[in-house]
């Protein structure tokens, strides 16, 4: 019978190293300082802060979180449950189902006449926009790359490329314009080092657009300085009044230089499902695909299958469409009664969101936010948390029920009334 060797019992305090010397073990240093640069760059999400605050808190209304309130169309749910109840739980291909890859193309010919992207080589499916975002910065860029980012934008970008070790020059937008971006300052922003513009219209945080006129002066620049542009398109269903989405990648030129962003999580309420695609030139996808397969393998299957029912079931659109309308309504609501409470608020036409100002209470962003909270338990957040230009306003988002926002915005003019 082989005998097992005993376990030999090690003192913490000292190290014997093969020259049977001991010695003591360096003093542990504080994991803080281990911390990688680029990490420590990147902001905590001012989102995030102010709706931890908010759940611990009974009684808020929350206008914080650009979340729908609705539930993921019922023909959407049930492409969901018959793929679990027929056992699809294994992976896909690396870059995501190939009928799903096919019907997103398909759905966005259909809309915008988009180019006729390879499904194969050209379309990726990812894990929601963000990983999107974050796999076409590690694709492109290089140390100290710079990557202009008008903002107030999602808190994402700027992360995205900090995290890819690029650095980003932020241009602001204002009200005056109504949070357009001005090609003329992407022009003046542009050096030696400037590798990519991203984009993201309509936009979060201020529910702008951007007309096809002004996209194409984008346009115009990008191919006049050899620049990628990446544009988020993850609200693109979501517009109103009069205004008609303009895709990107579909003005003349912009095929072979731009990566589109998209997803399922805003026009069809399928946040928690967590599925976002990529569409671009066969080099900068298949790039982003060599990251994906290493960080994440595949997106989840039961997600690609319920969003091939959302992208193909022709019973969706009516369900879009009613969703559509209802965040319409409650824009128009939300809009005339914060400049009715002398909040001035420019009209957005994308989006759930509404941007406006808070100079009239003599309050920055974060006292109003912080205030009005403790106040009168009502969560927005402050405009700054989404980068130059959201100084002096607040994001309200709008998606919430009309009976929340007439009550937000009754103890919103209670406030106003206190500090004008």
């Amino acid at each position: 019978m082989l005998k097992s060797t005993p376990t030999p019992v090690v003192d913490s305090r000292t190290v014997t190293p093969s020259n049977g010397k001991n010695v003591t073990p360096r003093r542990l240093r504080e994991h803080s300082t281990r911390i990688s640069r680029r990490v420590n760059a990147v902001p905590p999400s001012g989102i995030r802060r102010y709706f931890d605050i908010a759940a611990t808190m009974e009684d808020v209304v929350s206008l914080g979180i650009g979340e729908p309130d609705f539930v993921t169309p019922a023909p959407i749910l049930q492409a969901g449950v018959a793929s679990l109840q027929a056992g699809h739980t294994a992976y896909t291909s690396n870059a995501g189902m190939i009928e799903l890859r096919e019907a997103v193309v398909r759905n966005l010919v259909h809309l915008y006449d988009a180019p006729a992207y390879d499904p194969e080589q050209e379309a990726l499916i990812t894990v929601g926009v963000s990983e999107a975002m974050y796999l076409i910065m590690q694709a492109l860029l290089d140390e100290g790359d710079e990557v202009i980012v008008p903002q107030p934008c999602f808190v994402s970008y700027t992360a995205s490329v900090l995290l890819a070790s690029g650095t980003v020059v932020d241009i602001p937008t204002y009200a005056v314009d109504d949070f357009r971006v001005r090609p003329s300052a992407i022009e003046a922003a542009i050096t030696p080092r400037t590798k990519a513009i991203l984009i993201g219209f309509p936009s979060n945080p201020t529910g702008a657009v951007m007309d096809r006129e002004g996209l194409a002066e984008i346009a115009r620049i990008a191919e006049e300085h050899d620049l990628i542009v990446i544009s988020d398109e993850i609200y693109d269903r979501l517009v109103y009044g009069d205004h008609r989405h303009v895709m990107f990648a579909a003005l003349p030129g912009m095929r072979e230089r731009t990566v589109h962003l998209g997803g399922m999580s805003k026009d069809y309420a399928m946040t928690g499902w967590r599925v976002g695609y990529a569409l671009g030139p066969a080099d900068l996808i298949g790039a982003m695909r060599k990251v994906h397969q290493y960080l994440i393998m595949s997106a989840s299957t039961v997600g690609q299958e319920a969003a091939l029912a959302a992208m193909t079931d022709p019973r969706v659109d009516a369900y879009v469409e009613e969703m559509r309308a209802s965040y319409d309504a409650r824009r128009r609501l939300i809009v005339d009664g914060l400049n009715e409470i002398g909040l001035t608020c420019f009209e957005p036409h994308g989006a759930f969101y509404a941007f406006p100002s808070v100079a009239r209470t003599g309050l920055d962003e974060h006292e109003f936010a912080e205030r009005l909270l403790a106040e009168e338990r009502v969560a927005v957040i402050p405009g700054s948390a989404f980068g130059r230009g959201g100084e002096g306003h607040v994001r309200c988002a709008y998606a919430a029920s009309l009976e929340n926002i007439e009550k937000a915005l009754e103890r919103m003019e209670r406030f106003v009334r206190r500090y004008s």
